[in-house]
């Protein structure tokens, strides 16, 4: 019993002192816990008040009764207080990435910690830690967070360090010469920051580094270091969007290793060093958005591994290499934008791998080769803007794998291939201004009539004969059909009213005969139709009436007969309007639209009557007797005509008395918006039957002049009534606003300035929203005197989306800046001053939808950005520092 009982006491006196480090390290946990404000039921389930379970807490490991590692990564836990963590002496792993935690963060004394992640959170101050007390760290990831300052200098002094990123952050400064003593450093990541000054020549030290990333949002002085062509283990270089200037170095051609180098979007220039060609491991050549001049090198025929290259946006010249068609693993090939000449390669594509080719914008000719998808591997393919001439391949209409075709504005003839209209995944089919010639292919018989994807295909500005097909309502999916300036012929079908989500449909100036099919009517999605310069004839169908938000109609220079349907007049959505030179009569109805547009929609139609016209319908057919000699009429004209002066002389005085006075006798109120150098009485001088310059859809619109002489417009409301689109904003004051239908601050500058609207004036005020989205301000009224959101975003930014933050909504502080620049970059197109530089709505929305996300490196990225992995790209959008010019075309 003796024995035991000493084993006992024993037990007793030095179990505690055992579980004395454990309990320790179980208190650190739970201090770290207090500092989270909201965190899921796994850090929840940790049970503080037991502090010897420590071992069985989520995330925790443990290893000979000490805490090894702690994985509390992707949790969604939030924090705003300061996270200090030190005392863990055994811990070893330490991750918090993937959460919502703020504020500063300190790690200290870990002396076992090798590994540390606290990416993509939302830590902010800096990382001037005391590293003397993280000795073995190998890993330290501090990936897109918020960090400021300087990038820490300490970090120099670890001895063990592997992998280093502090990417996607707001470091500025330089990069510290010392961090050229990091010699085991694999890794190194400082993309996506406020770097500045030269890249330092001590970075070729390393000579470790297999990974090197230093581009995207900082801005180097100078040139490529040619001490990079020491670092012989590297497989991976990405320098791309920093501002670097100067010609590539023929030293990178020592990288034997590099698998990725990517330069692009820099100030390069000069001619591509043949020296690449040595680079034979290579799989991914981005050199695009340079200024390099000279040829193709044929030295880079030796780069067999090539999956990716992009060489678009230069000054290059010559014809493309015929080496290049046989790069056995090519299956990118950007090269858009230069001065290429010659003749595409006639093998290229003939390997079965090329999924995306792009050699639009150069000066190319001769044919489009004829296999470029044996294989049905081909996705996009964009040879747009060239002098291309030559029949469309046959091959196209079998490629099934089709997704994009743009071969516009070339000089191709020949006839459509059959089937490439339908093929099962093309959304977009360009054939536009060129020779082309036969019909609009039909639908094989054989097919299987399976749904297709297009939704926008462009055949305007051929030579297109015959009918449209039937089977054009197999198109179900097209929003934009361009048929418009061929030789089509026959009657419109009336499949056509199949095409339910049809926006824009233009059939203009070909010889389609027949009558308007009633089914247009159920195209119910069309804002834009244009049937002009045609042979159509019979009446106008009032179905037509029934696509609500159409705002483009153009029926002029048809042989249309009978009147216009008042069911159509009496369309508000309508804006613009063309009934002209045809055979269309009765009376013109005063209702809706119609009643104020000008009188040239409708000239050319010789039975047409009605005030717009001046020429007023006569509906009495009795004659005129006259009951007094011509002396006696002539006395009586007299009479009448002084008595109407003396009457419209009172009326006009009555009414300007009563536009200076307002109700209850009020003074009549002028709000302007601008700082203006004209008052009341100039507006109230214009307006006079004279100075009629239109008639809009809220009243009369007359021409003024300011005090110094400068046009005007004025817009008169009817009597008694509102223009209902012209409303205050959102807390607005309630007097009369403006002369201009439409929301101010929302109003597109050709609106306000020559009352002629199109599609595109709704892209403007689209900007203006996607601008209150991400500033969260109210289009005007919070900008000073005749400035509001665009003249404000403008200046603020600079129009550039790298200073969006200047102007981003404080709650969008969780909202990754990448998406945040997106849209900003998006709104900047759409509120354009010039209204044919901004995109179409349809463009809009693919580009918010085609926002450029990464994908991992196996992918065939179409731009070295998406080829980046998501681990080592910066925060901010990377590799799109302006929009590829082909999307906007």
């Amino acid at each position: 019993m003796v024995p035991s009982l000493l084993l006992l006491a024993l037990f007793t006196v030095v179990s505690p002192v055992a579980c004395a480090p454990l309990q320790n390290d179980a208190l650190e946990l739970a201090s770290v816990r207090e500092g989270f404000q909201s965190f899921t039921p796994e850090v929840g389930s940790w049970n503080t008040a037991d502090l010897s379970s420590v071992c069985s807490w989520f995330g925790v490991r443990c290893e000979h009764d000490r805490v090894v590692a702690v994985d509390l990564s992707n949790l969604n836990i939030s924090g705003s207080v300061s996270l200090d963590i030190s005392g863990l002496d055994s811990l070893v792993n330490l991750s918090l990435a993937g959460n919502q935690l703020q504020g500063a963060i300190r790690v200290s004394h870990l002396p076992s910690l090798r590994y540390l992640n606290i990416s993509s959170n939302q830590f902010d101050g800096g990382l001037e830690w005391d590293y003397s007390g993280l000795p073995n760290l190998e890993v330290l990831d501090a990936y897109d967070n918020n960090f400021t300052a300087s990038l820490p200098a300490g970090v120099a002094s670890l001895k063990r360090i592997k992998y280093l990123d502090l990417g996607g952050n707001y470091f500025d400064g330089g990069i510290p010469p010392s961090y050229g003593r990091l010699s085991t450093l694999e890794y190194l990541s400082l993309n996506g920051n406020d770097l500045r000054g030269r890249i330092p020549s001590e970075l070729g030290n390393l000579t470790s580094l297999k990974q090197l990333y230093l581009g995207y949002y900082n801005v180097f002085d100078g040139s490529i270091p040619t001490e990079l062509s020491k670092l012989s283990n590297l497989v991976l270089l990405d320098l791309s969007s920093c501002g670097l200037d100067g010609e590539i170095p023929r030293q990178i051609g020592k990288l034997i290793n590099l698998k990725t180098l990517f330069l692009h979007s820099n100030r390069l220039s000069g001619q591509i060093p043949p020296s690449l060609g040595n680079l034979t491991r290579l799989a991914l050549l981005d050199l695009s958005n340079n200024a390099l001049t000279g040829e193709i090198p044929h030295e880079l025929a030796a780069l067999t591994q090539l999956n990716l290259l992009n060489l678009f946006m230069n000054r290059l010249h010559g014809s493309i290499p015929e080496f290049v068609a046989e790069l056995p693993n090519l299956d990118t090939l950007q090269l858009f934008m230069n001065n290429f000449t010659g003749a595409i390669p006639e093998r290229l594509g003939s390997g079965g791998r090329i999924r995306l080719l792009d050699l639009s914008s150069n000066k190319l000719t001769g044919a489009v080769p004829a296999n470029l998808c044996p294989l049905n591997q081909l996705k996009v393919l964009i040879l747009l803007n060239n002098f291309l001439f030559g029949a469309v391949p046959e091959s196209l209409g079998r490629c099934s794998s089709l997704t994009r075709v743009r071969l516009g504005q070339n000089y191709l003839n020949g006839s459509i291939p059959l089937g490439l209209l339908y093929l099962p995944n093309l959304n977009l089919l360009e054939l536009q201004n060129n020779y082309l010639s036969g019909p609009v292919p039909a639908n094989d018989a054989n097919s299987d009539h399976s749904p297709t994807q297009l939704a926008e295909l462009n055949l305007s500005n051929n030579l297109l004969a015959g009918p449209i097909p039937s089977s054009i309502s197999n198109l179900s999916s097209i929003q934009t059909l361009l048929l418009g300036n061929n030789q089509l012929a026959g009657p419109i079908p009336s499949a056509i009213g199949g095409l339910r989500r049809m926006v824009k449909l233009d059939l203009s100036r070909n010889r389609l005969a027949g009558s308007i099919p009633p089914e247009i009517g159920s195209c119910t999605q069309l804002t834009y139709l244009d049937l002009s310069q045609n042979n159509l004839s019979g009446p106008i169908p009032q179905d037509i009436a029934g696509i609500s938000i159409l705002n483009y109609l153009n029926l002029s220079r048809n042989q249309l007969s009978d009147s216009i349907p008042r069911s159509i007049a009496a369309m508000r959505s309508l804006t613009a309007a063309d009934f002209s030179f045809n055979d269309l009569s009765g009376d013109l109805p005063e209702v809706g639209q119609l009643a104020y547009m000008n009188a040239s929609s409708f000239v050319g139609n010789a039975g047409l009557c009605g005030p717009v016209l001046d020429n007023p319908c006569n509906h009495t057919a009795g004659r005129v007797h006259a009951a007094r000699g011509a002396g006696d009429f002539k006395l009586i004209f007299a009479l009448g005509l002084l008595l109407c002066s003396l009457v419209f002389a009172v009326a006009a005085a009555v009414r300007a008395r009563s536009y200076r006075r307002g109700p209850g006798g009020a003074a009549w109120r002028l709000t302007a918006f601008q700082k203006v150098d004209f008052g009341v009485s100039d507006v109230l001088e214009c307006m006079k039957d004279g100075n009629v310059i239109g008639r809009g859809g809220g009243g009369v619109v007359y021409m003024g002049r300011t005090r110094a002489g400068e046009a005007i417009a004025v817009k008169r409301l009817r009597a008694g009534g509102h223009d209902h689109g012209f409303r205050a904003e959102d807390g607005g004051a309630s007097e009369s606003m403006s002369a201009i239908a439409g929301s101010y601050g929302y109003i597109a500058p050709e609106y306000a300035y020559t009352l002629k609207v199109d599609e595109k004036s709704d892209v403007y005020s689209f900007g203006v929203v996607l601008l209150e989205l991400i500033t969260g301000r109210r289009p005007v009224g919070e900008f000073g005197d005749g400035v509001d959101i665009v003249q404000w975003a403008k200046r603020v930014t600079d129009c550039s989306r790298d200073n969006v933050a200047a102007i981003a909504d404080p709650r969008l502080s969780t909202v990754p800046i990448a998406e945040a620049m997106h849209v900003f970059f998006v709104a900047m197109l759409c509120v354009q001053e010039n209204s044919v530089e901004r995109p179409t709505m349809r463009e809009v929305v693919q580009m918010l939808s085609e926002f450029p996300h990464h994908v991992p490196e196996t992918h065939s990225p179409s731009s070295s950005a998406a080829a980046l992995k998501e681990s080592s790209s910066g925060k901010k959008e990377t590799g799109f520092c302006k929009l590829f010019p082909d999307l906007l075309t």
